[in-house]
């Protein structure tokens, strides 16, 4: 990880860049990547190339680790790998035993362990940051209920930590889960339903709209890249027991995307600056839905150059547009930080959910908004900003990465931008501050 100072000056560009960044693997793949490994390498390895190391994989990877799975890393392999062992050849165990496990503020690692140690032995307690005992998991915990797990808040306030009883398998043939607060309680589900179920059909139903719905999509593609039974079934899915039906799940590699959300950083530098950047090895057809960040740098007014292997974003002027981020809120705080450039206001909507990650975002992009001299109306579930005179000033993180790396690119055209506390980007990019200065 990099030693950061307390606070950052960003340095403005003396010129428009024209660069080529390769950016880190996906989080959301590298963690999913994981637990599918774990649950399902029994007698071969499974090879996971291209991986991120962060705060949120190391955790995950650390507590994998602690739960008995075999998982080692190369990370000064290029690109970075990791390798999941067999337990049996390994030293290790499955299924997994009673253990205290610490996940930090990462959301991936908290909800996808809560329902993967559900296949295990004993008792799991869960716990992370004091900001992650703010973070709700209810639903997730009222889910699993309906399949016979014991599943509880210790505070009883619907967030960590969380104990679960495992059980080695689920009861029934169906259960119900919401996915108007986070993606992550489906997915969850979907990543550990094939194991974990024992009846020949199961079903995982979903009442209502699920925020954030290429996530969905990712996990659902990502099971079938194991060979594990998943399928679309009215607005949830359906499934059964790996070992049913002739199944034989499980990969030997698998390659991971470089980061979407990572991407559209750089992507906004081309915005803001009218220069032009390329990110390789990223398709147009990733699986991962914030890709499509670039086309709402495209109705501003940016020219987009899509390739099968990499996309090219070149700025110009912008103006302001209206949009609906609830697919790909991730991508919210970048798109607010090119706004403030624009001509005219831009009015993000439908992203209420976004309140309860790793800082309450709406809240926070407000204040720091208006800090930097932006008028900005905050709403519910979204917010319109009216670009104004911008201003130097020291902006606060709220120990979010995607607040530091978004109101970054503020600075690289308004001088005096301070980002405090920048090193919080080694929760999903360690290096960025690094590569930003490649743009130079």
């Amino acid at each position: 990880m990099r030693d950061y100072p307390h606070q950052l000056e960003i340095q403005p560009l003396t010129k428009p860049p024209c660069a080529s960044i390769r950016v880190p693997g996906s989080k959301s793949i590298t963690n999913r990547a994981l637990v599918l490994a774990v649950l399902t390498t029994w007698n071969e390895e499974t090879t996971l190339i291209g991986a991120l190391r962060s705060e949120d994989t190391e955790l995950m990877i650390a507590a994998l680790q602690k739960l008995g799975f075999q998982v080692s890393a190369d990370w000064d392999s290029a690109p970075p790998t990791l390798i999941v062992c067999p337990p049996s050849t390994a030293g290790g165990n499955y299924p997994p035993y009673a253990a205290d496990l610490f996940v930090g503020n990462s959301g991936t690692t908290m909800r996808f362990l809560t329902v993967l140690v559900t296949t295990g032995r004993g008792q799991f307690r869960l716990d992370g940051v004091p900001r992650m005992r703010q973070r709700p998991i209810g639903d997730l915990l009222e889910a699993l209920s309906q399949v016979g797990v014991e599943a509880h808040s210790e505070a009883g306030n619907g967030c960590p930590p969380v104990i679960v009883n495992g059980k080695n398998f689920w009861k029934g043939d169906r259960l119900s889960v919401k996915g108007d607060v986070s993606s992550q309680f489906l997915s969850a589900l979907m990543l550990v339903a094939p194991i974990a179920c024992h009846e020949d059909w199961f079903t995982i139903e979903v009442p209502e709209k699920v925020v954030s719905r290429p996530y969905i999509d990712m996990t659902a593609a990502m099971v079938r890249a194991w060979e594990l039974p998943m399928f679309p079934d009215g607005t949830g899915f359906k499934t059964h027991h790996a070992g049913a039906h002739g199944y034989s799940c499980g990969v030997d590699v698998y390659r991971i995307e470089p980061d979407a959300s990572a991407a559209s950083y750089f992507y906004g530098v081309s915005a803001i600056t009218g220069g032009s950047v390329t990110v390789p090895d990223l398709p147009s057809d990733s699986i991962q839905g914030d890709i499509r960040f670039v086309d709402l740098l495209e109705q501003m007014g940016c020219k987009v150059e899509r390739k099968h292997t990499e996309i090219t974003v070149h700025g110009g002027p912008l103006r302001g547009i209206d949009v609906d981020m609830n697919d790909i809120s991730d991508t919210v705080m970048t798109l607010a930080a090119v706004a403030c450039f624009a001509e005219g206001p831009t009015t993000i909507r439908n992203v209420a959910h976004i309140r309860h990650k790793e800082t309450d975002r709406i809240a926070a992009l407000a204040v720091e908004l208006r800090r930097l001299g932006v008028k900005v109306e905050e709403r519910a579930d979204g917010l319109t900003i009216t670009p104004a005179p911008l201003r130097g000033a020291l902006v606060q993180t709220y120990n979010d990465h995607r607040m530091a790396m978004s109101l970054a690119l503020v600075g690289l055209k308004i001088p005096g931008v301070i980002i405090d506390n920048p090193a919080c980007v080694a929760k999903t990019y360690p290096r960025f501050f690094e590569d930003l200065v490649l743009l130079r």
